[in-house]
């Protein structure tokens, strides 16, 4: 089974340059979108209603064109969940949380962080809600897995001026704690499993800056697996060739979990 997560910087957008369709491939069973910016019904309906995939959506209550996420999926889940079910948290629509009979898939858009110490603040709250939310399922025994922009770059590897941005969000001490804390509670980072020490792969870059062509970026997009997955893991890949985004997309195959198509 192999599933992408890409942060589209809104889907809308993405679409109307016709980048957005093309990554349809026919292996690909489920598909995460992260800042779609869009209530479902405002996304066209060639690109919410693509042959073979069920979409499901979730947008901000606060304000619109902001934040939002999207799965689509070849195959049927048990249960689709908006949110934490913590009201402070869930009115940006940054989580959908699909049940399938092998595992609990989430795709989640994590606050960015900026704009003074109150958003700050909002993202390290967030940030400790969920850790406890996916706790629970596993200590319910459940097999989770979840994906997203993270907005965090964990090491000084995963991005290239790390010195340089000590100070700024995305990089601070405290937010890199936290990730690993996700580590502490049994959670694997996917890349870097595969690629322990490898340097210069990111999966973001500054638009304004044109820094996608120097490859000064960011690694803030993730897969991770909880212990009781990991083995299943069968590989990732992280496709810097595809554009239409200030992110690209990411990919993990999970072995011995197929579905009749």
């Amino acid at each position: 089974m192999k599933i992408l997560s890409w942060n589209l910087n809104g889907i809308r957008a993405v679409h109307k340059r016709g980048q957005l369709l093309p990554i349809y491939a026919p292996d690909m069973d489920i598909l995460c979108f992260q800042e779609t910016k869009a209530e479902a019904v405002q996304v066209p309906a060639e690109a919410r209603e693509i042959a073979g995939y069920t979409a499901y959506f979730s947008h901000s209550r606060m304000k619109k064109g902001y934040s939002g996420v999207a799965i689509y999926t070849k195959h049927e889940p048990i249960s689709v969940h908006e949110g934490m079910g913590v009201h402070e948290f869930d009115q940006e629509g940054r989580l959908l949380h699909l049940t399938f009979p092998e595992f609990e898939l989430i795709n989640i858009y994590f606050p960015n962080g900026g704009g003074g110490p109150v958003r700050l603040a909002y993202k390290l709250g967030f940030y400790d809600a969920f850790l406890s939310y996916i706790n629970t399922l596993t200590k319910k025994g459940k097999k989770v897995l979840f994906c997203g922009d993270v907005n965090t770059a964990h090491e000084a590897i995963d991005l290239a001026r790390p010195k340089e941005n000590e100070e700024n969000t995305g990089f601070l001490p405290e937010e890199r704690a936290w990730i690993d804390e996700v580590v502490a509670h049994g959670y694997t980072d996917v890349f870097r499993h595969f690629n322990p020490t490898k340097e210069k792969v990111y999966t973001y870059w500054d638009q304004k800056t044109g820094a996608r062509e120097r490859n000064v970026g960011w690694r803030i997009d993730y897969f991770f697996v909880h212990t009781a997955l990991l083995p299943q893991v069968k590989s990732f890949e992280t496709l810097t060739n595809v554009y239409g985004s200030d992110h690209c997309p990411i990919v993990i195959n999970i072995k011995d979990i197929s579905y009749p198509q």
